[in-house]
């Protein structure tokens, strides 16, 4: 590709005033909305000028102390984002706090959408979180099934911002919301204290064509900025490409947001994938420096191997062992945490320096 290539650049994408208010029309063919054409209209109307103007971010104040440009405009919503980030993170260094573990079922079955029954994933969580309780953790759940039942529950897909340059992508995530594209409900802003506050982190998935569920690896792409993302958008000054390419090449330090947190594995198929999505999750965790709680705290597994998806939950009743091997994770996991917070487990890397940190 030659240099008029790259500056050609990709087809656009802006949409005329037609095509945008067909587009924008069309989630409100409920008959329940004909009686309000004069307030559609209006709404259309505000809607086109924040799209025809670009204001992503339409709220926003002066980043103030502690930025590289305190007198950058920066997004409110980020800024809020940032500060339950910050708390998060003061909850998981409090030693008095009791210690957390964060258990995210990557299923997008439920029974309340179609198709009307709980994921087998679902029920396995339910089988891990009594273990941590009795270990004496608290217990968060990500429940990722929400995307796919629940009214404004996204997670928009990653940018990949990183692709460019390290520093452009900011820790939190700053793509979004992005109100002239109507890309908001934006769930990762509540996602990534979470993971911050969590001392373990236990994913339970089945396998979707040999990969995990779509929710679950949009997840796993916004958590990009986790792992050596910049936390001052003001010294790129936003998404200036330049600036974070200048930064980058002075020598970025990739700060590891999340490292030193141990985490644990489910997964569970009916016919293949299993163990090559468990090592896929593996790799992308230990990666971003979080540390695996050991053989048993991996697990991949079938349910009702090459038997009929109708009779899959039977299948799951009568495998005794695959439910206890499911415990057998959440209880090497929460022995792992308890030992690394009382000083009897340190990772064997501690203290090494990574001379290819990309």
């Amino acid at each position: 590709m030659t240099e008029a290539d790259i500056r050609k650049g990709m087809p656009p994408v802006k949409l005329s005033r037609e095509a945008f208010e067909r587009r924008y029309r069309s989630r409100f063919v409920d008959p329940a909305f004909a009686p309000l054409q004069r307030e559609l209209d209006a709404i259309v109307g505000a809607a086109w000028d924040a799209y025809s103007d670009s204001r992503k971010a339409p709220l926003t104040r002066k980043a103030g102390a502690g930025f590289s440009d305190p007198d950058y405009d920066i997004a409110i919503d980020w800024l809020d984002a940032r500060a339950k980030i910050l708390a998060a993170q003061r909850r998981h260094d409090d030693a008095d706090e009791t210690p957390r573990i964060l258990i995210i079922n990557g299923s997008a079955r439920s029974e309340h959408t179609c198709p009307g029954e709980m994921s087998k994933t679902w029920r396995l969580v339910e089988l891990a979180e009594p273990v941590f309780a009795e270990l004496g953790f608290a217990v968060d759940i990500l429940d990722l099934s929400r995307l796919a039942s629940e009214f404004g529950k996204t997670i928009h897909p990653c940018k990949s911002c990183v692709g460019t340059a390290m520093p452009l992508c900011h820790w939190p995530c700053s793509c979004y919301p992005n109100y002239s594209l109507g890309q908001t409900d934006d769930w990762m802003n509540d996602i990534y204290p979470l993971w911050v506050a969590a001392h373990g982190i236990l994913i339970v998935t089945p396998v979707n064509w040999y990969h995990v569920p779509a929710g679950l690896k949009a997840m796993m792409d916004r958590m990009v900025c986790a792992d050596g993302g910049n936390p001052d958008p003001t010294s790129t000054h936003g998404k200036k490409a330049a600036e974070a390419k200048a930064l980058e090449l002075k020598g970025w330090p990739y700060p590891r947001h999340l490292a030193g947190r141990h985490f644990g594995l489910v997964v569970h198929g009916d016919a293949v994938g299993a163990e090559g999505v468990r090592r896929a999750l593996s790799d992308w965790l230990t990666d971003m420096q979080l540390i695996s709680a050991g053989r048993f705290a991996e697990l991949d597994g079938y349910v009702g191997y090459m038997e009929p998806y109708a009779t899959s939950h039977r299948d799951l009743d009568d495998d005794r062992a695959f439910q206890t091997e499911v415990q057998n994770v959440a209880r090497a996991l929460g022995n792992a945490v308890r030992l690394a917070r009382s000083g009897q487990l340190r990772e064997p890397g501690a203290g090494l320096s990574d001379p290819n940190p990309k």
